[in-house]
């Protein structure tokens, strides 16, 4: 199949190129949770659990089917904004918890995990194994050295689990007030550039906890950079959309002494290393992302 940015899959081109691949497919809110909703949200899963537990043996079924049925059930009314209840959250993340990399098909002997002799930057691979209005699932396949550059989620909870290897991770939310956080491109010479706070700067090394990001928080704009070569499965509620105005937006980040700050954005000294400016961006240039083919266990869509 042909190359495709990380924008192609992040953004309006995933859906073009959806619609030429279909044996290859490459994928393309505040944190408002409303009480009667969530309560009813949280009955049905603990429904789903007990079921679960209640199956005999031979009808339990994939770790990854398990997890495509759980999503079509929390994301079944999934727009812009939505956020799964708590009991939704835990149900999910317990499911990604105990995916391994075989559950999927995954070795780490692949050949998109080899190092790559290039100056460029490394070529990252997207393995799609499920994507509809509501939600998507599928796994970045990370060489040694390569990076899934800051980006957002704008109106989407996104589940994350380093399925092997070591990431670091670096994730920032947007600091409030962000009224007073805003630097006029006047004064910076640069396109504006907006305060955040850092949420997650470290390492995460497989087998370990599934990550979640939320609209509003948890650190919705995130940077991924492989220490050694490793693998994400993500799940994305609801997916990018550019018809419904979750567009995929890239940025740089500087250190909060960059640029000036307004007078009523009041950062003490020993907090001004957990805040940074950052600053829309085109994609990099250097950045590829191909699409392969999922060889893990098919899903049952019916």
């Amino acid at each position: 199949m042909g190359r495709a940015t990380v924008a192609d899959i992040k953004g309006k081109g995933f859906s073009e190129l959806d619609k030429d691949t279909k044996a290859n497919k490459v994928p393309d809110t505040n944190k408002i949770r409303n009480t009667t909703s969530s309560d009813s949200r949280g009955k049905k899963s603990r429904r789903r659990q007990r079921k679960m537990m209640a199956l005999p043996a031979s009808a339990v079924v994939h770790p990854i089917q398990r997890l495509f049925n759980a999503c079509k059930d929390v994301f079944a009314s999934a727009r812009t904004g939505f956020v799964p209840s708590p009991d939704e959250i835990e149900l999910l993340s317990a499911l990604l918890d105990e995916i391994r990399p075989a559950d999927v098909g995954l070795t780490p002997g692949m050949p998109f995990f080899s190092p790559q002799a290039t100056r460029l930057a490394p070529t990252i691979t997207y393995l799609h194994i499920h994507e509809c209005e509501r939600f998507s699932i599928g796994i970045f396949c990370l060489p040694s050295s390569g990076v899934l550059p800051l980006h957002n989620h704008p109106g989407m909870t996104v589940f994350s689990k380093l399925l092997f290897g070591t990431m670091h991770i670096k994730s920032y939310d947007w600091f409030v007030p962000t009224t007073s956080a805003v630097v006029d491109p006047s004064q910076t010479q640069h396109p504006e550039v907006r305060l955040a706070k850092v949420k997650v700067d470290s390492d995460l090394t497989a087998p370990c906890k599934t990550s979640i990001l939320y609209p509003a928080d948890g650190g919705n704009m995130h940077c991924f950079t492989a220490v050694t070569a490793c693998a994400v499965l993500d799940v994305l509620g609801p997916p990018y959309s550019d018809l419904e105005g979750r567009h995929c937006t890239y940025y740089s980040d500087y250190p909060f002494t960059r640029f000036p700050a307004d007078e009523q954005v009041l950062i003490p000294e020993e907090e001004k290393e957990k805040v940074a400016w950052l600053q829309k961006r085109d994609k990099p240039e250097d950045l590829v992302v191909v699409g392969a083919p999922y060889t893990g266990p098919e899903i049952m869509e019916g």
